[in-house]
């Protein structure tokens, strides 16, 4: 049975997937640009945009484009960019990695830090750490990110001198200069995603201090550490799964911001510069990289939601 419902999940993340390349496809169809055109450019001659309309298939009818165009996707084939004259797809999966690695380290930091602070504000309700952990929070919130990623260049790059402010190295081909040079934007994006993860923390673990199955817990003797780690904690993290999925979409769509501040060549900086010159291949190819990784995380993430809590697989 719980076979069958992760087959379901699974399912549904594969119609999502079309769903969506059906959607951008149809949207960039409408877009004021003319690809022909913008691959031969503004001295083609009307004989040179038939050809090459005819060669590309543009005249035929949209069903039989999208159709041509998501079977080369399928297969990994994303075109070449009208800007560069490159295959998209190697540009727009490196820029993936980059946006990927980049959410990565900031959703384990966030983890590492957000999720202890959330416990210890629960267990101290009303005294002084709660208070410093909620001031934390609203802090967190309230800042913009571009708020928050200019007073943090200003003060570790510009004032201390401890970090780069901008740019960026793989750590893959220098591990230390790669993380120095990831600390900032991982700072950043950190003290918003901390903010939400510790707030939630702190009121499901609240919550769940207070049902019965705790107090039956108690009522046995069990000692409180064993109350909180094996009991408590592990459904008071189910929510927190659910606000890690969702961020995992502002991470790769939405730090569009923080990889302009820092210079970080990741895919949502891609898309832009993408859109900005009309490159329709790329737009294309960045768009359902983007929701096809959010549709796998979501994913993903149903999937850990019911291995922390089996009921969910029967429902």
């Amino acid at each position: 049975m719980s076979l069958a419902w992760f087959a379901r999940r699974l399912l549904l993340m594969v119609y999502t997937v079309i769903v969506v390349s059906m959607l951008v496809f149809a949207i960039t169809q409408i877009l004021p640009a003319d690809a022909a055109q913008s691959l031969l450019g503004e001295n083609a001659t009307p004989e040179m945009l038939a050809a090459l309309r005819a060669k590309l298939g543009l005249g035929a009818p949209a069903w039989q484009q999208y159709l041509h165009w998501a079977g080369r996707v399928f297969t990994g084939d994303f075109g070449i960019s009208m800007r560069t004259s490159q295959p998209v797809g190697p540009e727009m999966l490196s820029a993936l990695s980059r946006s990927l690695l980049l959410a990565a380290s900031s959703i384990l930091v966030t983890l590492v830090v957000a999720v202890p602070l959330g416990v210890v504000a629960a267990l101290r309700q009303g005294r002084l750490a709660d208070t410093g952990v909620s001031l934390i929070a609203y802090l967190g919130v309230s800042l913009p990110e571009f708020v928050t990623a200019t007073l943090l260049a200003l003060l570790l790059a510009d004032t201390l001198h401890w970090l780069p402010a901008t740019g960026y190295v793989s750590p893959l081909e220098h591990f230390g200069d790669g993380i120095s040079h990831l600390a900032l934007p991982v700072l950043t994006i950190s003290v918003i995603l901390i903010a939400h993860v510790m707030r939630m923390m702190r009121s499901e673990t609240l919550d769940v201090l207070k049902s019965d199955y705790i107090r039956a817990a108690r009522l046995k003797g069990l000692p409180e550490r064993t109350v909180l780690f094996r009991h408590a904690l592990r459904n008071a993290l189910l929510p927190v799964v659910t606000i890690i999925a969702l961020d995992v979409g502002y991470l790769l769509g939405g730090i569009i911001v923080i990889e302009e501040i820092f210079a970080i060549p990741g895919i949502g900086r891609a898309l832009m510069v993408a859109i900005t010159t009309r490159d329709l291949p790329s737009i294309q190819a960045g768009a359902l990289i983007m929701a096809a990784t959010y549709a796998v995380t979501n994913t993903l993430a149903d999937m850990a939601y019911a291995v922390l809590d089996p009921r969910i697989r029967y429902d």
